[in-house]
């Protein structure tokens, strides 16, 4: 089997060879051989894997992708069971990697992990949020980028930014960080 990943014009000589263009999605996808070399990988996974790096080139990918798998899912010897379920931070995000056993090869599920939730109805009723509202906040309290929370939605960037500039208004606050903030705020008033 060959590596496999969407690639963008790919007798493109731009850059001496074939540029990846990762699409976005929610869950990371790869499937790795018993030596833990990578044999496909959807977009997600690469973005996840190779954060902050962007290769463009696929053999470069191909090598960075491996050597990933090999220094995050390797240490432990992790890979040589056949399930198992780790952590490991990529950036500054955790993400929860699951394996499936899938003889003789091995699929590794990478998602996000969210922090610890805070309780956001709370937050929706104190503030008169509608369900949508509170569904951004939610979203925004995950980590999740403007573009990502649109996507998550199914929402334009411009409708999402709008839910946003309406909670910022019911709560008082100018800035994304500032929502996120006066949240922690009431739970740790809740908390104490």
């Amino acid at each position: 089997m060959t590596f496999s990943m969407r690639t963008e014009n790919p007798s493109s000589p731009r850059n001496g060879g074939t540029e990846v263009t990762p699409t976005p999605s929610s869950v990371g996808f790869l499937l790795v051989d018993p030596s833990h070399k990578p044999i496909y990988a959807n977009s997600e996974a690469i973005r996840i894997l190779t954060f902050p790096a962007h290769p463009r080139k696929k053999k470069h990918l191909e090598t960075l992708l491996a050597d990933k798998v090999r220094s995050v899912f390797s240490h432990g010897k992790r890979l040589s069971r056949p399930d198992f379920s780790t952590e490991f931070i990529s950036g500054k995000r955790r993400y929860l990697c699951r394996a499936i056993a899938l003889p003789p090869n091995t699929a590794l599920l990478l998602e996000r992990k969210a922090a610890r939730r805070l309780d956001a109805s709370q937050v929706a009723k104190r503030y008169n949020l509608t369900r949508r509202e509170q569904e951004t906040v939610e979203l925004l309290m995950q980590g999740l980028t403007s573009k990502e929370i649109a996507n998550r939605m199914h929402i334009s960037p411009n409708t999402m930014k709008t839910f946003l500039r309406l909670v910022m208004l019911k709560m008082g606050v100018s800035t994304r960080s500032k929502i996120i903030g006066k949240i922690i705020e009431q739970a740790k008033a809740l908390t104490a």
